[in-house]
């Protein structure tokens, strides 16, 4: 068998996350080649990053980042199996640097075969499987979301993080001039839409215009459906379903909802209202929200096994 170094030794424990025993074998049984060393360790079962790869990852963070005066903006979702990871110094610094990485890809595979910020001898996705190993967690980069006006057109993208990186809000507004869209009033309201956006989970489009006709659609199939409905004429029955779809489609629409600073006005009268004082016409152009987690079938571990979890008792 041949000799290996330590630093050859800790390299392997660094990709895998197995023993330093295990890595010392496993490099004198493949002639310190680190590759094979690491598919031995997996045929082994023994490497923790390959055991980790399976298992649900519903923690985690999101962040955003904007850049280039406003006019660049990214939301990312990386998730993780635990809070304690998701806690964690190392986690949280990689996640705000992947964000900031992700300002300049339009979706995560390209993320992943980028050379990482850094460290630009590994890719993204090594780096990620690294810190499988070292944090004894499975993670992953699950979404990302990036804005960027296009040539010629006025605006920002603001961005708005909530309850500690569980939701995470990029928005775009666009205007007329410069003048605008330079002004520290216009960059206050898209922070005050992000964090509206944040505070209205059921809202899916900005405007009644943007959704698809067959939704509503769905929705008059079903109120016409309603037993409250069955003995009115048809004629009543078509004035009463179209009210319900209004005010159903209303709710899921941005400016049609009460501006949370001030229920007295709608966020599409906000708009109008900050437009007339900066002297242009401001539109909400897009959003896009994330929640941590959502959609993700969790795991349902005690406090007692999370804790046996992280100092690898099970």
């Amino acid at each position: 068998m041949a000799e290996v170094s330590a630093k050859l030794v800790q390299e392997l424990r660094q990709k895998t996350g197995a023993g330093m025993m295990d890595c010392k074998k496993a490099l004198k049984e493949n002639e310190g080649d680190i590759e094979k060393a690491s598919e031995w360790l997996r045929q082994k079962g023994i490497s923790k990053a390959d055991k980790a790869a399976g298992k649900v990852t519903a923690e985690g963070l999101v962040e955003t980042v904007v850049q280039q005066d406003g006019r660049v903006g990214v939301l990312l979702e990386v998730n993780c199996q635990t809070d304690f990871v998701a806690r964690n110094d190392a986690f949280k610094a990689l996640v705000q640097n992947l964000a900031k990485q992700a300002v300049s890809v339009s979706s995560v595979e390209e993320l992943l075969t980028q050379p990482y910020v850094e460290n630009k001898d590994l890719t993204v996705a090594e780096v990620m499987k690294q810190q499988v190993a070292q944090l004894g967690e499975n993670m992953q980069v699950r979404r990302l979301e990036n804005f960027s006006l296009q040539e010629g057109t006025q605006g920002v993208v603001e961005s708005y993080i909530h309850t500690g990186g569980r939701v995470g809000v990029l928005v775009e507004l666009d205007c007329q001039n410069n003048t605008a869209a330079s002004n520290e009033e216009f960059k206050t309201l898209a922070r005050n839409i992000a964090m509206q956006v944040a505070a209205c989970p059921n809202v899916e489009y900005v405007n009644v215009q943007e959704i698809p006709a067959d939704i509503a659609q769905k929705e008059k199939e079903i109120e016409m459906g309603r037993d409250d409905l069955a003995n009115k004429p048809d004629n009543i029955k078509e004035k009463i379903v179209q009210g319900r779809i209004d005010k159903r489609l209303k709710e899921m629409t941005l400016v049609d909802q009460p501006y949370i600073r001030d229920q007295s006005i709608t966020v599409e009268e906000l708009v109008k209202q900050a437009g007339t004082k900066l002297g242009d016409t401001i539109e909400v152009k897009r959003f896009a929200r994330f929640v941590l987690g959502e959609g993700i079938e969790k795991q349902e571990m005690s406090f007692a096994d999370e804790v046996a979890a992280q100092i690898g008792a099970k």
